[in-house]
């Protein structure tokens, strides 16, 4: 494995490639707090469709960051929780949360700026 940080198998991609996607972290943050169902996790989030939220939940799967329960019931219930991999990623989302909190108005200013 390479550190050079151009090559697609560095590992520093793969870290922004996981936090780039809106839906993601905001996944990872909603499940910090326990198992959810997707109805669930519909009403937290709110403006994600079924079909994103299947997309999403299935990368963040097999990323080895969620996992699946399936429950053998009449109807069938289904909970994602997070893995022990996928806590790990709670405190670079909350550092990256403050740092918007902070800062965030001054990111806004600058696009208003240059007109963006």
């Amino acid at each position: 494995m390479t550190t050079d940080a151009h090559l697609a198998d560095c590992r520093a991609r793969l870290a922004f490639d996981l936090l780039s996607n809106t839906w993601n972290s905001v996944l990872i943050w909603v499940l910090r707090d326990g198992p959810k169902r997707p109805g669930e996790l519909r009403e937290r989030i709110g403006g994600i469709s079924p079909k994103v939220l299947t997309e999403t939940l299935r990368r963040l799967e097999f990323n080895g960051l969620v996992t699946r329960n399936a429950y053998g019931e009449a109807p069938p219930r289904v909970e994602y929780e997070l893995t022990a991999l996928g806590r790990t990623l709670l405190g670079p989302i909350e550092a990256l949360g403050a740092w918007v909190f902070e800062h965030g108005d001054e990111v806004m200013a600058a696009r208003e700026r240059t007109g963006g």
